[in-house]
């Protein structure tokens, strides 16, 4: 362990000695380097992100190695302050605790209200109708998708499901300021992401009946989506566990020197797991160019915020681990879509984390195994659903713009329709994977222990068939 701690040491000092000495680039965001780098559309954000967020956010710490205890005392000034690992530290007379919490909130951006109108002095990054109309026809299809998967699960055809309702604004306008080039580490409520990337509705459908043409080859739990071809990597159940790996990505991506940054997300209840905290440490020391979205939506399954921490949400926890944040209405897309795109721009070019609360609502429940109302109340749901929704809240700001009408809505609600039901069709008539696939891409050979319980399978398969889908092969 204390090797491990040393050559951590070491390899801070030496990668800080190599970036101050074979770069030129301003650890000061607002430089005029990192300025010029900017599309113009970003620069009023981003003064907007940094005067209302954290006071960290208008320089960067400089990682030093400590001193031996003769130089230390060199650095002591009675009446001003003592360098330390990270800069000067002031010295008073005064004994003063800093307070738990801030006198006032952090402010929230946002674009649009709840009616769709752009609020006064509003400043976002501008959006051709092409993107805005397919925003808006993803965010339809993910709600559908939703609708229609919800219902099959409540007949028996699939085991299990979980809903982005209320969500889809997060889902879909971050993926629409991201790169396909940037990857994306998902918790569970981000299929609108992969929905954008272009995984298709078939694919869905074949992923939740778990049959041949799954890419998960019928392993994962339904729901449980993974793509290489979209750069997004297979969710996983565990909470959190996919925050630090998508650090170890950005950090990859930026030693070689890629355009692109690691995104992942997570919800309020991610950020109370050990791996949130240590993931935005170690984002903030290695400078890696990672996103993190977390979807604050007020409940961790049936654990309320309130149960979870003291903190002013999620967004200052940011500043105390250097990390730039923002919190944004979550149900605002134009909003969403402005942030991340601008918080992309600074995470590459300035080579640093950021972090963004989304404030949201989970109208749904939390999944199929799940019902919400056991633990809140039915018209607080009803509530954000009808007053708080961000598709119509979308809608009614490109029927303003003249992008938008009701045959419009009336064609894509019906052909959405007789899509779902018929990949549904489709993908409940396709054979299941081969048994032998359940013991295959682990093992180079597999051990003896794997074989005997591969033939062990086979063979009850075999002796009790009626327990088992008729479609399924040896």
């Amino acid at each position: 362990m204390r090797f491990a701690f040393h050559t951590m040491r070491k390899f801070v000092t030496i990668f800080s000695l190599f970036k101050s000495k074979n770069f030129s680039v301003s650890l000061i965001p607002n430089s005029p380097r990192c300025s010029n780098q900017l599309h113009p559309n970003f620069r009023n954000l981003t003064q907007i992100c940094d005067l209302s967020l954290s006071p960290l956010s208008s320089h960067r710490f400089v990682s030093t190695t400590a001193e031996n205890p003769s130089t230390l005392n060199r650095n002591v000034h009675q009446d001003q302050g003592i360098d330390f690992p990270g800069g000067t530290v002031e010295l008073i007379p005064e004994m003063k605790f800093i307070s738990e919490s801030v006198k006032e909130r952090i402010p929230c951006y946002r674009v649009l209200d709840d009616n769709g109108q752009a609020i006064m002095g509003h400043n976002f990054v501008q959006v051709s109708e092409e993107v805005a109309v397919k925003m808006y026809t993803d965010m339809v299809t993910l709600r559908s998708m939703d609708t229609i998967f919800y219902e099959a699960q409540r007949q028996g055809r699939i085991s299990f499901y979980v809903t982005a309702i209320g969500e889809e604004a997060i889902n879909v306008a971050s993926a629409a300021a991201l790169s396909m080039d940037d990857v994306v580490f998902p918790q569970y409520r981000e299929a609108g992401v992969l929905l954008w990337r272009g995984f298709t509705l078939q694919e869905f459908a074949n992923q939740l009946f778990s049959n041949k043409y799954d890419n998960g080859k019928g392993r994962q739990m339904p729901a449980h989506y993974g793509s290489n071809k979209h750069n997004y990597f297979t969710i996983a159940s565990t909470i959190a566990t996919q925050i630090p790996h998508a650090v170890g990505a950005a950090y990859s991506l930026k030693m070689d020197k890629k355009d692109a940054c690691a995104v992942t997300y997570f919800g309020d209840g991610g950020s109370s797991e050990g791996d949130f905290h240590a993931a935005l440490n170690f984002a903030a020391v290695t400078e890696a160019p990672v996103i993190f979205i977390c979807r604050n939506n007020g409940w961790a399954i049936s654990t309320p915020i309130s149960d979870q921490f003291r903190s002013d949400g999620v967004v200052v926890k940011g500043q105390s681990y250097g990390v730039r944040s923002i919190r944004v209405d979550g149900n605002d897309a134009l909003a969403i879509y402005s942030a991340v795109q601008t918080a992309r721009q600074m995470a590459i070019t300035e080579e640093r984390p950021i972090l963004i609360e989304a404030l949201t609502y989970r109208v749904g429940h939390h999944s199929t195994s799940d019902d919400s109302t056991k633990y809140r109340p039915a018209n607080e749901i009803e509530w954000w659903r009808v007053a708080r929704d961000p598709v119509a809240r979308f809608r009614k700001w490109l029927e303003n713009n003249g992008w938008w009408n009701d045959r419009a809505e009336s064609e894509l609600i019906n052909n959405l329709r007789q899509q779902l039901l018929h990949t549904i069709q489709v993908a409940e008539s396709v054979e299941k994977p081969p048994l032998a696939e359940a013991f295959r891409d682990v093992y180079d050979v597999p051990p003896s222990n794997l074989r005997e319980q591969e033939q062990w399978l086979k063979k009850i398969v075999k002796e009790q068939p009626e327990e088992y889908p008729g479609n399924i092969s040896g």
